[in-house]
């Protein structure tokens, strides 16, 4: 398989005009004639998971988050990107990036957040007007109803560890049975969690003004997990289908891209 081959694969599954115009997806640096046997999946393209690809033989790095999504003027060297720009090229490894194409996509992002979460009849939170089975976020049910305390232990549980706490905005002794999710930072889509009716929303990076006006005009409940956990989920769906369609190797990482690394105080 060449980088070529696999560029026009992920294309076809996350075309690159699914994204926001203010994204920066696709292909990123590599030699399209180049052959792939191995694939690192990562959130981000960051020191330590350059590390792990060169550790591993990885000829391709696919991640979520965009190394180059604001412009830089110099990848000298002397600069953070320029750094890992050109470790990747010394050591003939190709990147690729699919980021809000892979949340709009059918399965997406939030696909494989909803899966972790054992959610079931899942639909999008904002559908795509013009394909209706894509979109930004999902709706699913639990299978069997719990409140908030308890659903937010369940995250807890079933998403990936990372140095940052769960933490829930609502009663916690509300029933929860229908529930919101969106990978990533999801501020953008709270009115779309009231509009739908939901018990409570899950998503990353909740700031306290957006949450607490939320919370006041009605809104559901909401699960504040860390952004690498609900995206890291995600990973495992493209690996397979790498694996499926390419016959390649993959390996998908758990290096911990959160840039909080310590919990301290009371967190009761």
């Amino acid at each position: 398989m060449r980088v070529a081959d696999l560029i026009e694969l992920l294309q076809q599954r996350y075309p690159t005009e699914w994204a926001e115009d203010w994204d920066r997806v696709g292909f990123v640096l590599g030699e399209p004639d180049a052959e792939v046997t191995r694939v690192l999946l990562a959130v981000d393209c960051d020191p330590a998971v350059v590390d792990e690809a060169e550790a591993a033989g990885a000829e391709f790095v696919f991640t979520h988050h965009p190394l180059l999504l604001r412009g830089v003027s110099s990848v000298a060297p002397t600069t953070y990107k320029g750094r890992i720009v050109h470790r990747m090229i010394r050591s003939g490894i190709a990147l690729y990036t699919a980021h809000t194409n892979g949340d709009v996509a059918n399965p997406g992002v939030s696909d494989a957040l909803a899966a972790a979460l054992g959610l079931v009849d899942v639909r999008p939170l904002r559908p795509d007007p013009r394909a209706p089975e894509r979109g930004h976020g999902r709706i699913g049910r639990l299978p069997e109803p719990m409140s908030l305390a308890a659903f937010t232990a369940h995250a807890a549980a079933r998403l990936p560890k990372t140095a940052g706490a769960v933490r829930a905005a609502g009663d916690p002794d509300a029933t929860v049975a229908t529930v919101a999710v969106s990978g990533g930072a999801g501020d953008a889509f709270l009115a779309d969690a009231a509009r739908s009716g939901v018990d409570a929303y899950l998503t990353a990076d909740l700031r306290h003004h957006p949450a607490q006006e939320h919370l006041a005009g009605g809104g559901p409940a909401l699960v504040d997990v860390t952004h690498w956990a609900s995206e890291r989920p995600w990973l495992d769906d493209v690996a397979a289908f790498l694996r499926a369609e390419a016959g390649v190797q993959t390996l998908v990482s758990d290096v911990d891209t959160s840039p909080w690394v310590l919990l301290e105080g009371n967190h009761s």
